[in-house]
């Protein structure tokens, strides 16, 4: 049984906090895209949100109306701070978890490939000590990730995941899942193509080992 003291929770709730912040700038960004696209204004990159976007939101858009400029003023505004918020809230959470008695928890989950102090700290967080579990079926239950069933008689029926538990944790691990996923078709391509550059190399002696 694992019981969180006050400075687990503390975390936890710095951890969450983070989540929340992250989930109003996409409300906040969904409002400004709708707006604009409402007044036929259309970003013709490749994807939203990186340096051109936010180059062409302050010199490309214009609208007819000062009252309509004031809306749109105030949406980028509101994306603006959210974002400068999470920037915040991680900067926070990088100085209070090195403190933490089981920052070298986090630390070693980050020595894994695509896993960085983010989601480190919040499977640690919402997760707390991983040695209660003692095999990954438990984990995966505890989290939430296994499928439902619907038995009667001889006949059994699996569903969708029971989604029991907390939802911080396993929407990290369905990411982080799908990351590891990703690296490992990246590395099964570049072996099997010798042409390829790959970037997954680790240095050894003498030579270069993709992985």
């Amino acid at each position: 049984m694992y019981v969180p003291n006050a400075e687990d929770e503390a975390i936890r709730d710095l951890s969450r906090a983070r989540e929340d912040a992250v989930l109003v700038i996409k409300s906040a960004r969904q409002r400004l895209k709708y707006f604009l696209l409402r007044h036929n204004h259309r970003f013709d990159g490749s994807a939203n949100w990186p340096e051109k976007h936010l180059r062409w939101l302050a010199e490309c858009v214009s609208l007819a109306y000062p009252a309509q400029q004031i809306v749109f003023q105030e949406y980028v505004n509101t994306t603006t701070e959210a974002k400068q918020r999470v920037t915040r809230f991680e900067e926070k959470i990088l100085f209070h978890t090195q403190q933490w008695q089981l920052y070298p928890v986090v630390e070693a989950l980050m020595a894994m490939r695509g896993v960085r102090m983010v989601v480190a700290v919040t499977i640690v967080s919402e997760l707390g000590d991983l040695t209660r579990f003692n095999n990954p079926k438990q984990l995966v239950s505890f989290s939430g990730l296994t499928p439902s069933e619907y038995s009667s008689g001889e006949k059994q029926k699996r569903g969708a995941i029971t989604k029991t538990g907390t939802q911080y944790a396993r929407r990290v691990l369905v990411e982080l899942v799908g990351h590891i996923a990703f690296l490992l078709k990246s590395v099964a391509k570049c072996k099997n193509d010798k042409k390829m550059s790959c970037s997954l190399f680790v240095t050894l002696p003498g030579k270069r080992k993709c992985v």
